[in-house]
């Protein structure tokens, strides 16, 4: 048979989203495989996360400036669902030897770290992922090689040889292993300008098992191209698409029998067209410290679109290595099938690359997210983080003394010391586990966390917020002695310069995109709010309890302190024991109030009656506030933990000399920053044009200008240019 899809396969698949249920019986069965494919893809979101470093090569001791683009992978648009990137430098044996947690806003983030002057020489990889992508590792994240080398160390030099590919390949068929049938095979002919062929073998008995039936069913990138039934009649079934019903990308093919059965596979891949409205204007050469011009233009037919986008630039020396993969081809694998092996790229694009080549690749790879056995199954899957979209997720564990799990549903607290209360409350999952939210911003905090239940001594064990799941190394050790390529032994001396004059390139910590919050007591107004300073001195807590808040007691008994609230409802009085705080933590012994010194103490805060936090409720509060206001002056108890926690580090901006004036030019300070310039945002004005302004310096060299970026409209962006400077 030989049938020809035309793009009104898209207005036959809206149709199918009408249907809601299905019995055990499908009548339709490409509804059915629609809606199962849908429902997975909105329960299973894929983030891509594409990270541009300012080089490729630095030497130990050196600062890594970094933008990083979190990506729908179903429509290439900036991802909204994170906004929190965790990034690590990887050595050799795959363990971190940098962490930093950085903000994505509106999907995309600016970062810089300092590479360690410890490091030996070797390929380091960087890692970045999401706390969603954490549910897919060690697999599935963003990894690059970088060359790291220590002019003091290069006798080993630690080569990876999976370095910048932390993707597990499969067997090219991610099919239910009792669904692989031989009877069916699948190839294809892509060699045609317009027409995909589709060859579908099948043997008489698959056919006469399915009643000469199956369905065809193609994917890229999680959108649907086609979903059709087919007839056999012989052999060999022929199917012929228009290569307009495909998106460009890889594009994944699935056969299935009469039941619903995947049972053959094939990948294909049409072209990425290029997005060639980005135009550069800048010099090809110049002269030390002469200024440098970059003015970016798109023209008029794109203006809107990349008016919304964030372009970051570098310019520093090239290098000797295969250029790494930018956004656009990239994109074309991502973590959905690993990026290529970088021998068989070769700095090539992948347009570039021959069919037979392609082919190749694609009959290494398999989906890493459309799994057939998951989405044809009845139950989704579970996953243990979920996406940091408006806070950040402390994550933890409460066990036993001998490390056992304790009961679900066990209650506990997180406070913030301070004179505005804040709390929180959670509870344990059946395997102890718990989670906190926090806010997303770069202030330090001060978290105190404890159970509700101190007598049960149990641990509260504080979850890394960094996966520690890493994948395998495979190292290739060469420990001979090796000289130092000739661009290496330049980019040290470089580097030791500045070094030794003190010129860096970190200036001031860029403003931050959200502030800490404002605190408030989340009790709101008390019922009481006693000011000591308005009173005369008491000498200790007892008379301050006694004489100034009514209704609120605090004796001494035989087992020791105890503190209750009194209130009258007509004729009836009713008394309870509160819940103590001191600085807006919770505190389980009334000792530790009696015993404050009252010249510490700035006010007391009183709630009467029961206030209710979510489903926890407070039988009363009565909170002491120290002039302090920071639990400072009380001895942690064991049953407590306390942690300051920053949850995004701050980003700190690239500075370059300015050589406008003729006194700078001729200062005598020498200049030799190995990257001449790093812009990790740059917005175009409402025309669409952007003008970037820079200065070369002391160094002789060709440096490599790349532009990458992303429009909000899923436009990608990407340039390069060499610039000679004499």
């Amino acid at each position: 048979m030989i049938k020809i899809f035309k793009p009104a396969i898209l207005t036959v698949i809206s149709l199918l989203l009408l249907q809601s249920s299905f019995g055990q019986v499908q009548k339709d069965m490409t509804v059915y495989i629609t809606q199962k494919f849908l429902t997975y893809s909105a329960a299973v979101p894929r983030e891509e996360i594409f990270l541009q470093s300012d080089r490729d090569e630095y030497v130990s001791g050196e600062d890594l400036w970094f933008s990083a683009y979190s990506i729908d992978r179903q429509s290439f648009k900036p991802s909204l669902n994170s906004r929190i990137l965790y990034f690590e430098l990887l050595n050799a044996v795959n363990r971190p030897v940098v962490q930093k947690r950085i903000l994505i806003d509106k999907g995309f983030g600016p970062g810089q770290i300092v590479i360690p002057d410890t490091l030996s020489t070797g390929t380091y990889t960087i890692r970045a992922y999401t706390s969603w992508m954490k549910n897919f590792l060690p697999y599935n994240c963003f990894a690059k090689r970088i060359l790291v080398y220590n002019t003091l160390n290069t006798k080993e030099f630690k080569e990876k040889l999976n370095a910048g590919n932390i993707i597990k390949k499969g067997d090219n068929n991610n099919l239910p292993k009792e669904n692989k049938h031989r009877s069916v095979t699948l190839s294809i002919n892509n060699s045609k300008p317009d027409i995909l062929e589709i060859f579908v073998n099948a043997d008489e008995k698959f056919r006469s098992e399915n009643n000469n039936l199956f369905y065809i069913f193609i994917q890229t990138h999680g959108n649907i191209n086609l979903v059709g039934t087919e007839k056999m009649t012989q052999d060999t079934t022929l199917i012929s698409i228009h290569k307009a019903c495909l998106s460009t990308g890889i594009n994944q093919i699935t056969i299935f029998n009469s039941n619903g059965e995947p049972v053959a596979e094939r990948y294909n891949y049409t072209s990425v067209r290029e997005n060639s409205f980005l135009t550069i204007h800048s010099v090809d050469s110049c002269n030390l410290r002469d200024k440098i011009t970059l003015e970016i233009d798109q023209g008029n037919a794109a203006s809107e679109a990349l008016n919304s986008s964030n372009l970051s630039i570098s310019v520093a020396p090239g290098t000797i290595y295969p250029d790494t993969m930018d956004i656009n081809d990239y994109m074309v694998f991502g973590t959905e099938y690993g990026a290529p092996p970088l021998s068989t790229i070769n700095g090539r694009k992948i347009n570039d690359l021959p069919g037979e080549v392609i082919d190749s690749i694609l009959l290494n790879v398999t989906s890493n997210w459309i799994d057939w056995k998951v989405i044809l199954s009845d139950d989704l899957p579970h996953f243990k983080y979920r996406m940091e979209k408006e806070d950040h997720f402390l994550l933890g564990k409460l066990v036993t003394n001998d490390q056992q799990a304790v009961h679900p549903s066990e209650l506990l607290f997180m406070c913030t010391p301070g004179k505005e209360a804040a709390f929180q409350y959670t509870r344990t999952d059946d395997e102890g586990n718990f989670s906190f939210n926090i806010h997303i911003d770069e202030g330090l905090k001060d978290i105190i966390i404890m159970p509700d239940d101190a007598r049960l001594n149990h641990k509260i064990i504080i979850e890394s917020s960094f996966s520690d799941r890493y994948p395998e190394p495979v190292i290739s050790v060469d420990s001979s002695a090796r000289s130092l390529p000739s661009d290496i032994s330049k980019l040290s001396v470089n580097h030791q310069v500045q070094k030794i004059f003190e010129t860096s390139a970190i200036g001031p910590p860029m403003k931050p995109v959200f502030l800490p919050s404002i605190p408030a007591r989340f009790y709101g107004k008390p019922d009481i709010e006693l000011i000591l300073a308005d009173y005369i001195s008491l000498p200790v807590m007892g008379e301050i309890f006694f004489e100034l808040l009514p209704d609120v007691y605090l004796k001494k008994r035989k087992s020791g302190y105890e503190i209750s609230i009194a209130n009258h409802v007509g004729d009836n009085l009713f008394v309870t024991s509160p819940s103590l705080m001191t600085d807006g933590v919770i505190i389980k012994d009334p000792s530790i109030i009696a015993n404050l010194d009252p010249e510490i103490v700035e006010k007391i805060d009183v709630i009467k009656e029961k206030y209710l936090v979510g489903k926890y409720f407070f039988p009363g509060i009565v909170n002491v506030i120290t002039r302090s206001g920071d639990f400072s002056c009380i001895s942690l108890p064991d049953y407590m933990i306390r942690l300051p926690y920053r949850v995004i580090d701050p980003v700190w901006s690239f500075v370059s000399p300015d050589y406008s004036s003729e006194e700078m030019k001729e200062i005598r300070i020498p200049d030799y920053r190995n990257t001449l310039y790093w812009n990790p945002s740059v917005k175009p004005g409402k025309d669409g044009k952007a003008r970037v302004e820079f200065w070369s310096s002391d160094n002789k060299s060709d440096y490599l200008l790349k532009i990458q970026g992303i429009t909000q409209e899923g436009k990608i962006l990407s340039f390069k240019k060499i610039i000679k400077v004499n």
